[in-house]
C-alpha cells in the first residue's frame, strides 16, 4: 500500500491494524469519503470476535460474517482493490488470505437535491440531480420502479477513474444504440475527466467544432425519466449534476417541463410562444438589418420599420457592438457576486444604454431589437442551444450587412443545410421536420394530451413501440 497509493505520505489515507485471534487484520479507508460511524461499528464487531470465537482456521469466514453492512464483496485483484478504496469504499485484509473484503460505506460530500436554477417550473417537483452519482441513480429509480431498468456502472479515465452510469430500459431502448454508446465509452483514452459530462459528450458524439448541442443536458429527474420511457439512454457521470440524454434532435432542446405541467392547450400556447422567441433570437436582427438596407422589401403598412436617423456608426457595426455588449452583461452577471448583480444590471441597462443613445453611438431601434433578440435567447430552454443560436445570428448579421439580400439568402440556406447534415449518434438533427414525419411533427407543434400519446418516438428505434395500451374503443 505504501508503494501503490502512498500510504503514510497522503494524509487523507487512513489505516487501522487489529489483532483478531492472533491474526493481523488491516483496514484501509479514505478520510472524507467514508461514513465514520459504520467503520467504528465494523471495528467494534471485529474486536468482539476475540471474546466469542476460538476457531482460528475460519477467521476469514468469521470476519466476513461479522462485517455489519448490506454490501460486502471480495476480490483477489490488487488493482481493483485500490480502485475501490480510492472510490470511497473501505478495504479489509486478513493475514494469509488471498482476497480482500470490500465494504461500500461511501459518504460523498455534497449538497442535498434542490430545484435546478436553469429549469424552474411553476408546478412540479423541486428536487434535482446533485454531484453524487449514487443519489442521482436513486432519484431516477424512485420514478421508474421497473425491474427492467438497467444501471450499468463503468469507469472512465486512467487516473481519475470516474464513475459513469449507463441507464436505460432493457425492453425499450435499442440494443444497437446501447452497444454503440458502450463501445465509445470503452474507447475513451484520457488521464481523467475532471470536467465530467462535457468531456464524455465530446468523446461520444465527436462533435468537433460544431457549436450546436448533439446531446441534451438536464438536472431534473422527471425530465430524464420521461426520456427513459421514450427509449433514450442516460449517462450519469459522478461529480456532475447534469445528466446526458442520448440521442437528441434540435427539437428536444426547445421543450421544457413546464409545458407538461399545464393543461394541453396552455402547454401548446407556451410552446408556440417559445418557438417564436427562438426564431426571434436567430433571425430578428438579420431581418431588421435587411429591411434597413433594402427598405423597398417592406410593404407600406410596415414602412415605419427602420431608423429615422442614420447615426454616426454604420448600422451593421451598431448591431454587432450592441450584441457584444449584451454578451458582456451576461458574462459579467455570471462572475458578479449575487448581491451586486442586480445593481450591475441596472447600471448597464439604464445608464450605459441611454448614454450610448444620447451620444449617437447607437440608435434607439438598435437597442430595441437587440434586447428582444437577447430575450429570445434567454427564453430558449437549452443554454447550449441559445449560445449556438447567438453565434449563428452573429454570422447572419455580418453576411447581411456586407452582402444585403444575397448575403441573407445564402446565410439562411447554409444555416438550414448545416443543421440538416448534423447527426447525433446517427440520428438526424432536424427530425421530424427533415426527414419529414407528420405524426411526430404534430407532437412537436402541439402538446398532445398524455392519454392520446401512445407511441414512442420512432427516431430512437424503440423495441417496444407502445408505452401504454392503445385505446380500442
Amino acid at each position: 500500500m505504501k508503494d501503490k497509493i502512498g500510504l503514510g505520505t497522503s494524509f487523507d489515507l487512513g489505516f487501522r491494524e487489529l489483532t483478531i485471534l492472533k491474526t493481523k487484520v488491516q483496514i484501509y479507508y479514505v478520510n472524507g469519503l467514508c461514513d465514520t460511524s459504520v467503520i467504528l461499528e465494523i471495528i467494534k464487531k471485529m474486536v468482539d470476535i476475540n471474546d466469542s470465537e476460538r476457531n482460528r482456521k475460519k477467521i476469514p469466514e468469521i470476519i466476513q460474517n461479522r462485517i455489519v453492512h448490506q454490501q460486502v464483496n471480495s476480490t483477489e485483484n490488487m488493482d481493483e482493490t485500490i480502485d475501490q478504496l480510492l472510490s470511497g469504499l473501505i478495504v479489509i485484509f486478513v493475514n494469509g488470505e488471498k482476497r480482500s473484503f470490500i465494504v461500500d460505506v461511501r459518504n460523498y460530500p455534497g449538497r442535498t437535491p434542490q430545484e435546478p436554477d436553469t429549469e424552474h417550473v411553476v408546478r412540479g417537483s423541486r428536487d434535482g440531480y446533485t454531484e453524487n452519482v449514487i443519489e442521482n441513480t436513486a432519484l431516477t429509480r424512485r420514478r421508474i420502479r421497473d425491474a427492467r431498468l438497467r444501471m450499468e456502472m463503468m469507469k472512465v479515465g486512467e487516473r481519475s477513474k470516474t464513475d459513469l452510469c449507463v441507464c436505460y430500459l432493457d425492453d425499450v431502448a435499442d440494443d444497437g444504440l446501447i452497444k454503440v454508446i458502450k463501445k465509445r465509452i470503452n474507447n475513451i483514452e484520457i488521464d481523467g475527466i475532471t470536467m465530467a459530462d462535457k468531456t464524455i459528450e465530446e468523446f461520444i458524439v465527436q462533435r468537433g467544432w460544431n457549436p450546436y448541442p448533439l446531446v441534451r443536458y438536464t438536472e431534473r429527474p422527471d425530465v430524464a425519466s420521461n426520456h427513459l420511457l421514450e427509449g433514450h439512454v442516460l449517462l450519469i457521470v459522478d461529480t456532475s449534476p447534469s445528466v446526458i440524454i442520448l440521442p437528441t434532435t434540435y427539437f428536444h432542446h426547445v421543450q421544457h417541463a413546464e409545458e407538461y405541467r399545464q393543461a394541453p392547450m396552455i402547454g401548446t400556447f407556451i410552446r408556440w410562444v417559445r418557438f417564436l422567441a427562438i426564431l426571434a433570437a436567430v433571425f430578428l436582427l438579420p431581418l431588421w438589418l435587411l429591411f434597413v438596407i433594402e427598405p423597398t422589401l417592406l410593404p407600406k403598412q410596415l414602412a415605419f420599420i427602420g431608423p429615422r436617423e442614420e447615426g454616426n456608426i454604420p448600422m451593421v457595426l451598431q448591431i454587432i457592438l450592441a450584441d457584444l455588449g449584451v454578451e458582456f452583461l451576461r458574462m459579467a452577471a455570471i462572475h458578479t457576486p449575487t448581491p451586486l448583480s442586480t445593481a450591475m444590471g441596472l447600471i448597464a441597462a439604464v445608464l450605459i444604454g441611454q448614454i450610448a443613445i444620447d451620444v449617437g453611438m447607437f440608435g434607439p431601434e438598435v437597442i430595441l431589437y437587440v434586447s428582444v433578440s437577447a430575450i429570445g435567447s434567454y427564453v430558449t430552454p437549452s443554454y447550449e442551444l441559445s449560445v449556438a443560436n447567438k453565434l449563428a445570428r452573429f454570422i447572419l448579421v455580418i453576411l447581411t450587412g456586407f452582402f444585403g439580400v444575397i448575403g441573407f439568402s445564402i446565410g439562411f440556406t447554409l444555416y438550414i443545410l448545416y443543421l440538416v447534415r448534423l447527426r447525433s449518434i446517427r440520428t438526424p438533427y432536424l427530425w421530424p421536420f427533415l426527414p419529414f414525419n407528420a405524426s411526430a411533427l404534430a407532437h412537436i407543434l402541439i402538446r398532445v394530451p398524455v392519454p392520446k400519446s401512445n407511441k414512442r418516438p420512432s427516431i430512437v428505434h424503440p423495441r417496444n413501440n407502445y408505452r401504454q395500451p392503445v385505446d380500442k374503443r
